[in-house]
């Protein structure tokens, strides 16, 4: 009976790490190319009573077994990476990747960090930075006097200085794509880190290799469907409930044994 209670006890805590993970979703269902995460489980150890295929007493063989569990515990935290929603800026600065692929910033450490967010702006050098001032790699300078900035689907920047006709290229988006994206460290603010189980950065010329094409004037939304987000709760709620009255049930029999009389 004891059994009972710790088992349904590692399901409410699963549900509430469950719920936890929803609500930074609804959270985040504004937030500039946020990813939404999905929980998984898996069920904990088993207490074997009698294995199947051992002997019965009267000397067959046992077609089953007979088995105990002992719940669930969660075992990863999967970033989904589907196409959010497009949401139209006409921001000449605002980026959005259609498919696969990652800007790369640079950190205050010097590292490289990876993000879906192209709501880039222009520091006091005219660098190009997101919107903590990280710079965007390959650095990319816009030059003082510029009257239009132009992003091709390739990549390519072009930029038009007053008292100039012609357009003139100040360089070239590079965008990053990983086996793994799911294996991403998540470092807050929309920012990912390479880890092992990630793979190594791939860098690609924006519609090549898979990495996607870049539309200018326009931003990437949350992946957060809030129904989809609101049903996953119901779920998690009614499950964390259950289990819940599990619990109550396995106390109440213990409760009965407790008072039985001689």
């Amino acid at each position: 009976m004891i059994r009972a209670l710790w088992t349904a006890g590692t399901g409410m805590m699963a549900q509430q790490l469950n719920i936890d993970t929803i609500a930074n979703n609804l959270s985040n269902v504004n937030t500039t190319g946020f990813k939404k995460m999905r929980m998984e489980f898996q069920d904990l150890l088993y207490q074997t009573i009698r294995s199947a295929g051992s002997s019965s007493y009267q000397g067959g063989m046992l077609p089953t077994g007979l088995q105990v569990g002992y719940g669930v515990r969660p075992s990863a935290s999967t970033k989904v990476f589907t196409q959010g929603d497009f949401l139209q800026t006409d921001n000449s600065l605002d980026m959005v990747i259609e498919g696969d692929g990652f800007f790369q910033v640079q950190m205050p450490d010097g590292s490289i960090a990876y993000t879906r967010n192209g709501a880039f702006k222009v520091d006091a050098d005219g660098r190009l930075v997101t919107s903590e001032g990280y710079l965007l790699q390959p650095e990319i300078t816009i030059p003082a006097g510029t009257t239009e900035i132009n992003i091709g689907s390739d990549g390519t920047i072009s930029v038009v200085v007053a008292g100039e006709t012609e357009a003139q290229q100040v360089g070239n988006l590079e965008l990053a794509i990983f086996m793994n994206p799911s294996g991403l460290n998540n470092l807050g603010k929309g920012l990912y880190q390479q880890t092992d189980a990630s793979g190594e950065p791939m860098a690609a010329t924006p519609g090549t290799d898979g990495a996607g094409t870049v539309i200018q004037g326009y931003l990437e939304m949350s992946n957060v469907k809030v129904v989809e987000e609101m049903v996953n709760m119901i779920v998690a709620q009614r499950a964390y409930e259950i289990n819940s009255k599990a619990i109550q049930a396995a106390d109440e029999m213990l409760q009965t044994a407790n008072n039985l009389r001689r």
